[in-house]
């Protein structure tokens, strides 16, 4: 039976139609997408349009709204991170429905993303190629942009808004080149500035203002930006290599403490030390403990408590899948997560939210490339396990950064 209460009244009694059924509510950032199903009984005229609305208490349906003639509606200009709920009326000739039951609550919020840049491809070229791939749900990356260069041994980090990525090679020479693009829409590279110097097969981290950049091939500086201003990077410090070179490293970065993970030193070679930084005052490392083994080329990421550094080439052995992490407020040795998914890799980008971190192409062992992404719980000890897969086949010192690490909270 209808349940109009809105409308002309005529012969046929209050002919407008009845409300919409089954509103269900898509969060994005700072929008909501309202699907529902249209009333059985449309009044005594055809349906010419719906109106849905928003509500952040539950009572004043005010806080956006927008119309259509079908299912979905997207209803834009919400404030992320808050809680809110939608109601949706159906319209014809004669008027206006009673309100749809209200939907479940929902939270508009800017999308968790990682962002991979560049590294190398099949045949040693590089690629310019920037991948998309949204952290907190399983699935393939999606192309971004492209960087101001196809190069290998990148570096890249990001506040809640940006991304950065220092370029290491193009293929032709080492380069100083910093750029940076937003998260929220598709696009390529801008320039930033540039490093202190020209080099290569660097790490980076950052927390929510300030970036940086860790050492490289003949190099122990490092630099900083601050990551919403554009110009060029400032001296730091240095890190603690015993020599003039620290390089194939990786990094992660709490709110207040970067921390550095194995790489090259001019001696011993490869290493197990784990070094760390406080990111808002300048200076040189600190010594914070050992990995499990000495290694190169793994991949890290970090929640707020936890870094975790994942795979590698250890001195004298074959690429492993080991999985290792600290507590990065307390120095002391790191202790075994889990392994990588299949065999041993090497030269792969780790990107995180605050929660969930990922492992994303890299070199396996037989000398094959990989383009697959691996994800494990931060917070929980574990094997990782399969995410989606990048959309080439990449190595060599990608670049990745996220919009809501761990350095970020």
């Amino acid at each position: 039976m209808a349940n109009r209460n809105g409308g002309f009244i005529g012969t046929d009694g209050l002919d407008a139609p009845d409300p919409p059924t089954a509103v269900t509510p898509t969060a994005g950032d700072a929008q909501v997408s309202v699907a529902f199903t249209a009333p059985t009984d449309t009044g005594t005229s055809a349906i010419t349009g719906f109106v849905a609305q928003v509500s952040t208490d539950g009572t004043d349906y005010s806080a956006g709204s927008n119309t259509g003639t079908s299912s979905p509606i997207v209803v834009s200009s919400l404030t992320n991170d808050t809680a809110a709920t939608a109601k949706v009326w159906a319209i014809n000739a004669y008027g206006t429905s009673a309100p749809s039951v209200a939907s479940a609550s929902f939270t508009p919020a800017v999308p968790v993303l990682a962002l991979r840049f560049g590294g190398g491809i099949s045949g040693n070229d590089a690629t310019n190629v920037i991948d998309k791939i949204d952290i907190t749900t399983l699935g393939d990356a999606v192309d971004y942009g492209d960087l101001t260069d196809g190069s290998t041994g990148n570096a890249g980090l990001g506040s809640s808004t940006r991304a950065v990525c220092f370029i290491g090679f193009n293929n032709t020479a080492y380069k100083n080149t910093i750029c940076f693009k937003l998260f929220s829409s598709s696009g390529n590279m801008s320039d930033f500035g540039d490093l202190t110097e020209s080099t290569t097969k660097f790490c980076a981290a950052s927390n929510a203002t300030r970036g940086l950049r860790f050492g490289g091939d003949s190099s122990v500086t490092v630099d900083y930006i601050t990551i919403a201003n554009e110009g060029n990077a400032t001296d730091f410090g240095d890190l603690s290599s015993g020599g003039s070179e620290a390089k194939n490293q990786s990094a992660c970065a709490s709110p207040t403490r970067a921390i550095v993970f194995g790489g090259n030193l001019d001696s011993p070679g490869f290493t197990n030390q784990i070094g760390y930084f406080t990111i808002g005052s300048t200076g040189n490392q600190n010594d914070f403990g050992d990995l499990l083994a000495a290694v190169r080329d793994t991949a890290a990421f970090a929640s707020s408590t936890r870094g975790v550094c994942g795979g590698g080439h250890p001195s004298g052995g074959t690429f492993q899948d080991v999985i290792q992490y600290i507590t990065i407020s307390s120095t002391g040795n790191a202790t075994d997560f889990g392994d990588m998914a299949g065999t041993g890799k090497k030269e792969h980008a780790g990107a995180s939210s605050n929660t969930r971190g990922l492992f994303m192409g890299g070199q396996k062992s037989g000398e094959t490339y990989s383009n697959e992404i691996e994800y494990i719980t931060i917070a929980s000890t574990g094997d990782a396990a399969d995410f989606g897969d990048l959309t080439v086949t990449v190595t060599g010192g990608q670049g990745a950064a996220s919009n809501a690490h761990g350095g970020l909270q």
